[in-house]
């Protein structure tokens, strides 16, 4: 009985070692890792997962990191609801208008070089842009009456969506208009696309409005007149290949069309389904700066660091971190309407924190894309986050949220 007894006693401590070492171990897995709280990253998970459950996505990837560390790699749901396929970390997603701050890096690569000024008018190069006109009611779209530009494109208008273009997302008869012409008819390349779009009417006189536009094809073909070569080339070539950016591209490969991310919209029923027209994966020509581009999360996140880390990547600086100041600070004054915030060249920027009601820091700089891709750059807090799903139409609701469940899980 009393080895009995003891053996008990023996066998109670044990247990209870077990548990307090375990316990130990719980506590030491959720600790900060970079200063950032996985606890805390906990509620956005849970919002993913639910979003998921609940039908409002049909997958998503989620990529954080902190002072050089990921602290956030999670997978959610599915890639393709039609065929039930699990959302997987090498899904190859349409990043839509995150290809523009892409393009735009590459542009500044150029401008580095001492191929133009920033003030230099666009015409200098492209001659096509020297007599555009200003439609004077928007609402008569392309017949109604013009005047001429009051002042010349430049260079640093383009850079900043600030020349007078649309990207056909409004709604007035002019955005119809120009959406029709620059996305519903056939363009053969870059070119023809750019040439569709100056020889329709701008909405307004350069340099006086903030009007999201498709100024960045414009980009895309002066990288083409600088550096002689196609911009998938020269993408390749100076980005992707050092970046081993190795699953960016505008064509999907054939071997990895398995790993395509499709796009997903509401049905009539308003329940998400696959969208039955999906943009080709292949045979794409039209190498453009708006939109185009395909990617993974681990691709722009690679992207992402270098532009954190002052434009090097791998013992080559890509871009002169005084190159990288100027895309980032304010370009466009009080034009650019959302509180808080202002635009530089290619990107978003935050300017009043106060103003944006949103945790943050002055100094971020972000974007999004067509299809609910999302990304920012916290230069301050050395944080950078990538959301990727695929659907439609765009909800900035994610973008936002995604702020909110990251910066609130900083701890120091």
């Amino acid at each position: 009985m009393k080895n009995s007894h003891h053996f008990a006693l023996i066998l109670s401590f044990i247990c209870l070692f077990v548990i307090s070492v375990r316990g130990q171990q719980a506590q030491l897995e959720k600790k900060d890792v970079a200063g950032i709280s996985s606890e805390r990253l906990d509620r956005y998970d849970a919002f993913l997962k639910k979003e998921v459950k609940e039908g409002r996505i049909p997958g998503a990837i989620s990529l954080v990191s902190r002072k050089g560390q990921i602290v956030h790699d999670n997978i959610y749901g599915n890639s393709s609801l039609k065929d039930k396929t699990p959302m997987k970390k090498d899904g190859i997603f349409h990043i839509m208008s995150m290809t523009k701050p892409i393009i735009t890096v590459a542009f500044m690569m150029l401008y580095e070089e001492g191929h133009f000024f920033l003030s230099d008018p666009v015409s200098k190069y492209l001659p096509q842009f020297k007599d555009v006109k200003v439609a004077q009611d928007l609402e008569l779209g392309k017949a109604g009456p013009t005047e001429p530009a009051n002042t010349e494109i430049t260079i640093a208008h383009i850079l900043s969506h600030t020349a007078g273009f649309s990207h056909g997302l409004g709604g007035s008869i002019l955005d119809k208009e120009v959406r029709e012409a620059l996305y519903f008819n056939p363009q053969e390349n870059i070119e023809s696309r750019v040439n569709t779009l100056v020889g329709l009417p701008l909405m307004g006189h350069p340099g006086e409005q903030w009007y999201y536009s498709a100024s960045p094809d414009v980009l895309a073909l002066l990288i083409e007149h600088f550096s002689g070569m196609t911009v998938i080339d020269f993408l390749q070539q100076r980005l992707f290949d050092p970046l081993e950016m190795n699953d960016t591209g505008y064509n999907i490969s054939r071997g990895n069309q398995k790993r395509w991310v499709p796009v997903h919209n509401f049905n009539e029923e308003g329940k998400m389904v696959n969208s039955e027209q999906q943009l080709p994966t292949q045979g794409n020509t039209v190498f453009g700066g708006t939109h185009g581009l395909f990617s993974t999360a681990s691709d722009y996140m690679t992207f992402c660091r270098m532009l954190l880390n002052e434009g090097k990547w791998n013992g080559r600086q890509f871009l002169s971190p005084k190159t990288l100041e100027i895309m980032t600070m304010n370009q466009v004054g009080d034009l650019y309407q959302a509180p808080g915030q202002g635009f530089g060249f290619g990107f978003g920027v935050t300017t009043d924190l106060a103003d944006s009601k949103s945790l943050g820091s002055v100094g971020q700089y972000y974007w999004s894309g067509a299809y609910c891709t999302y990304f920012f750059v916290d230069p301050k807090e050395e944080l950078i986050a990538i959301l990727m799903t695929q659907v439609q139409p765009y909800n900035n609701y994610y973008g936002t949220i995604m702020r909110q469940f990251i910066y609130q899980a900083i701890t120091e």
